[in-house]
């Protein structure tokens, strides 16, 4: 079977379709996290949903739902711990983001399903995505593109410095937690694509890619979606070519390898461009600013001097060298400063 002819299957459309939609709306939510420095989070997040996929299995209900349940709930216990900042705050983290793995292998093991059902979404199966998990997948990456997308200034404002945002009256804490329900989102809908356990890499990898050539947020936002659409839909093909050979290579892993190989790639270029701008402009050229002066005081100035003096009745204030001066003007027109 041809490779065009493999992809006429009805189940690897199904899974191109999804490689399409979580290529671009993981590193949407990626970006973000990686300007608030917490490219870790998504990991995080994975381990707590680990519990989710055990308590769909154990109930018998859909994993996908209750994973995102789990998801949601974790990421918020995530930003309210880090927002508080506790000297013991790491520790809280690390005790949920373990607990949440050795949880959800426990609770697997009560439902009599096994680990090999649990690897499924710890490593992804993109192969065997049902179509109702595809419905899923598709709603959730297009509310994910949508919101960042449309709400990138307020969302972007809130990344990069919480306290001028604050400043400027937007509500931080809501968009911080705003931030931590999409990467929770955004962890679910990958995990049946590359696992729960790599869905981090597919959120942070293609971001870092773009960085490397782009300057500003806005062309890191769309190269980083872009980026990522490359690497999920490239990795699919690979592990479906490399399976013509009789080689039985999970896509997962295969769509993390290209966005690592696409970084590596890349980096020398970064590295290139980097330097370039710094021999071109080594110092930024800034012209000073000449203070006015007022020519109708009476104060005689020396050469260097350019400050703004201001008349009150018999003496002249005026700010020089950091220093508040006054001149007087006596009875001959003779002037004398005070310090």
């Amino acid at each position: 079977m041809s490779l065009l002819e493999l992809f006429s299957v009805p189940f690897m459309q199904r899974a191109l379709i999804a490689a399409f939609l979580v290529g671009i709306a993981a590193p949407a939510v990626g970006t973000y996290i990686v300007q608030r420095r917490l490219a870790l989070m998504g990991d995080g997040i994975g381990h707590v949903a680990v519990t989710g996929v055990a308590i769909g299995l154990w109930t018998q209900t859909s994993p996908t739902w209750t994973a995102v349940v789990v998801a949601i709930a974790g990421a918020v216990v995530i930003e309210v711990v880090r927002e508080r900042g506790h000297a013991e705050g790491d520790v809280a983290l690390a005790m949920l983001f373990y607990g949440g793995l050795a949880g959800g292998v426990f609770v697997t093991g009560l439902a009599g399903t096994g680990a090999s059902r649990l690897q499924e979404f710890l490593f992804g199966s993109i192969l065997t995505i049902s179509v109702d998990d595809l419905l899923v997948t598709m709603a959730l990456s297009v509310v994910l593109i949508l919101i960042c997308v449309g709400l990138s200034p307020q969302l972007f404002a809130v990344s990069q410095d919480p306290d001028y945002a604050k400043v400027a009256g937007l509500p931080v804490r809501f968009y911080s937690i705003l931030v931590a329900v999409l990467a929770a989102l955004s962890v679910v809908i990958a995990m049946r694509t590359v696992g729960l356990l790599l869905v981090s890499a597919l959120m942070v990898v293609p971001v870092a890619i773009v960085q490397q050539l782009t300057r500003s947020f806005r062309m890191t936002l769309l190269g980083a979606m872009g980026a990522g659409l490359v690497a999920s839909v490239g990795g699919l093909v690979l592990a479906a070519a490399l399976s013509r050979t009789g080689a039985n290579v999970q896509p997962g892993p295969s769509i993390v390898l290209v966005a690592l190989a696409g970084f590596f790639l890349v980096w020398p270029i970064g590295a290139w461009l980097r330097r370039r701008r710094a021999l071109v402009a080594p110092f930024p050229e800034t012209s000073p600013e000449e203070n006015p002066v007022d020519e109708a005081h009476p104060h005689h100035h020396g050469e260097k001097c350019g400050h703004v003096a201001v008349e009150h009745g018999d003496h002249v204030d005026y700010i020089h060298d950091g220093h508040r001066h006054a001149a007087h003007v006596g009875a001959e027109g003779e002037h004398y400063d005070e310090h």
